[in-house]
Parts: structure tokens; C-alpha cells; sequence
């Protein structure tokens, strides 16, 4: 176990279109969330299904892809790794924000594979 790392798999269906933006230096960025959907039977047999929700970012190239092709809905497979972040709201209260900082975006039923540079 000494080659462990910091990685995510996850397949999941779009939230809503991913938010594309643009840094000062041009390079986009993409948020955009998945849900994640698990079935099981509880203690009196019934079917439950319980749905996480993720927050994801792409960069570069990832997140031109996910500007083109990814809507509301859309089933992607993805690959990436956790990523904590901390910032300061506009009325100063600290927060910290766990993401997925996507390395790779697969398209499901369709599509095109894109890894980040």
C-alpha cells in the first residue's frame, strides 16, 4: 500500500450545465456538480436510493470540453482527485470547500474522451 494516492472515480448524472469562466490569463474553468446514485435494501426489505451530491472543476482543456458538450442531465464518468479549499465569504466568515479537480471527463452514451494538460 505505499503507492496510495489522492483519487476519485466517480459516475454520475449533471445537476444543471456547467458554469464556464475565464481567469485573467484566459485558461477556462468549469464548476459543475454530479449526483451519484446508491441502491440498497434497508432492514424491512425496502429499495431505497440514496444520491450524493459532488462538486467538480475542470481546467484547460477539460473544461472546454464540458462547455461544449455537458447539459443538465448528461451521464459522465470522471476521474480526479479531492481538493480543499478555504476562503473567506463577503461578510467574513470562513468556509472550506471540498471539490474534485476533474483530470479526466468521459462522456457516457456518446461522446468524447479529454485529459487534462
Amino acid at each position: 500500500m505505499y503507492a496510495l494516492k489522492n483519487k476519485v472515480q466517480l459516475i454520475g448524472n449533471l445537476g444543471n450545465a456547467p458554469e464556464v469562466k475565464a481567469t485573467t490569463t484566459g485558461k477556462k474553468v468549469a464548476r459543475f456538480s454530479i449526483a451519484t446514485n446508491e441502491v440498497y435494501k434497508n432492514a424491512k426489505g425496502e429499495r431505497v436510493t440514496e444520491t450524493q451530491w459532488h462538486n467538480l472543476v475542470a481546467w484547460g482543456k477539460v473544461a472546454d470540453i464540458a462547455e461544449k458538450y455537458l447539459e443538465k442531465g448528461r451521464e459522465v464518468a470522471v476521474e480526479g482527485k479531492l481538493v480543499n479549499r478555504r476562503y473567506e465569504d463577503k461578510s467574513g466568515q470562513k468556509k472550506q470547500v471540498t471539490e474534485i479537480l476533474v483530470q479526466e471527463l468521459l462522456m457516457l452514451s456518446g461522446g468524447q474522451r479529454s485529459t487534462m494538460e
